[in-house]
């Protein structure tokens, strides 16, 4: 058997990792790079195996950093299944569609106004490749073990984090290959905890937040203190956010502040069409998530939901304080940006960082005291006041995941670390050698093993 990181090693994006066994080829996951230019250019380079020769994809979740390079993946020739559980094919789709769009548009914008240096610049991928994806899916139910092949089956298990998440235990050549992909954590508000494996030879663990542990802060507070002190102000919050699950744990703890009396009388947009889709799976999925159908629904009352692009310009211009929540999450695109270009350089604004900011991305940026910022070509002066509430990520942080190893029944032959930054992954391998005496080992890009 034969095992290549072909992505997510030594980084936190672009998850891939590739099986080979018998002549099968199986990839768990497919990602995009995101971050710095260097990173994101990975995107453009072909994969070291023909995307043609693989036999199956199994998706954890419908992240962008761990399905958003499918549309590649199909156009170079991948004809297999995809597999999945039903909240992530419709999160898929929608993570792709808003892709491919913004790919798209952010091209066309910078060849309007030549501030590409590629002639012509053009989308990593367009509309028409992401929905040749869907075809390709087949959706499976957690706990219910599927044959891949005659000697190889798998079986998903849930992993918080967002809607549909599934930690994957892969069952080929004897041995038990377990992938966390991207785990919750244990006390989310919406979520429920994610599923401890009790088996597994040799473990490959996401390591985010690995050299970190969420504060004992109340989220809830300092979203009052912050959403109050910008009224007061006559100005502006601006919440860059995942438009999956984190916009909706945003809303939630707004819903939950308005009804106690707690914040304001004034506009709470949520500005990003891909989210308000979202909250159509909530209610659809309703096995997923902690929340009742008429709390979905009194929670959207409170918002004006925005998908056209003229609201969007319209709610720009209005100057009246108001809560934005739009996407993305790191700032690395979407409607996001047209808020920021008229906002950030106000000291009345207050932009709140609630999820994890990856190397090179505009929301690391600011976090680490950028005094300027670029987007579309163009620098703005960082005026606003940046501020982070980490108590809102949906990843588990150091606990939660030495925790999650904490029910295996023997020890794994080797926990692989995935999906972090050095640091995280140089402390969560020391923490768990010392607690529970694993092999551990942090593997890089193209890495490959081999397992007898």
């Amino acid at each position: 058997m034969k095992i290549q990181f072909l992505g997510a090693a030594g980084t936190v994006t672009g998850s891939k990792t590739l099986i080979e066994s018998n002549g099968i080829r199986i990839l768990v996951d497919c990602g995009l790079f995101q971050g710095g230019k260097e990173t994101r250019q990975r995107n453009w380079e072909p994969l070291s195996v023909l995307p043609s020769s693989i036999d199956f994809v199994l998706l954890t979740h419908g992240h962008l950093d761990h399905c958003g390079w499918l549309p590649l993946l199909i156009k170079q020739g991948f004809e297999g299944k995809i597999y999945c559980t039903s909240p992530t094919k419709a999160i898929t789709r929608l993570i792709l569609m808003d892709s491919a769009k913004i790919q798209e548009e952010e091209a066309e914008k910078a060849n309007k106004e030549h501030y590409s240096k590629h002639i012509p610049a053009e989308p990593l991928y367009t509309v028409e490749e992401a929905e040749k994806v869907l075809p390709f899916f087949r959706v499976i139910k957690p706990e219910e073990t599927f044959d891949l092949d005659a000697e190889i089956s798998a079986r998903y298990f849930t992993a918080g984090h967002i809607l549909g998440a599934c930690s994957i235990e892969l069952t080929l050549e004897g041995k038990k290959l377990v992938f966390s992909g991207d785990i919750g954590r244990d006390n989310d508000d919406l979520m429920f905890p994610p599923i401890k494996p009790k088996t597994g030879d040799y473990v490959f663990l996401e390591s985010t937040y690995g050299d970190r542990l969420h504060p004992d802060t109340d989220a809830k507070a300092e979203l009052e203190l912050y959403i109050n002190e910008a009224f007061e102000k006559g100005g502006n919050v601006v919440i860059p956010s995942f438009a999956v699950e984190r916009a909706q744990a945003i809303m939630y703890l707004i819903w939950q502040l308005k009804k106690e009396g707690k914040i304001p009388d004034m506009p709470y947009i949520i500005d990003t069409p891909m989210g308000i889709k979202v909250i159509d799976i909530f209610t659809e999925n309703r096995e997923w998530h902690k929340l009742r159908i008429d709390e979905c629904q009194e929670m959207c009352a409170i918002f004006s939901m925005i998908t056209e692009y003229e609201e969007t310009i319209a709610a720009i211009y209005d100057d009246q304080p108001k809560v934005i929540i739009a996407a993305s999450g790191m700032i690395t695109g979407g409607r996001v940006l047209s808020y920021l270009e008229r906002y950030i350089v106000r000291p009345e604004t207050t932009v709140i960082i609630v999820g994890f900011q990856a190397e090179g991305t505009r929301g690391r940026k600011l976090l680490e005291g950028e005094k300027e910022i670029k987007m579309y070509g163009k620098y703005y002066p960082v005026e606003a006041k940046i501020v982070e509430i980490e108590g809102l990520s949906a990843h588990g942080d150091q606990d939660d995941l030495l925790n999650w190893l904490s029910e295996l029944e023997t020890k794994p032959q080797t926990v692989f670390l995935v999906h972090g930054e050095t640091e995280a992954l140089v402390t969560l391998k020391s923490k768990i050698v010392a607690k529970y005496g694993i092999n551990c080992e942090i593997p890089y890009q193209e890495q490959t093993i081999e397992i007898n």
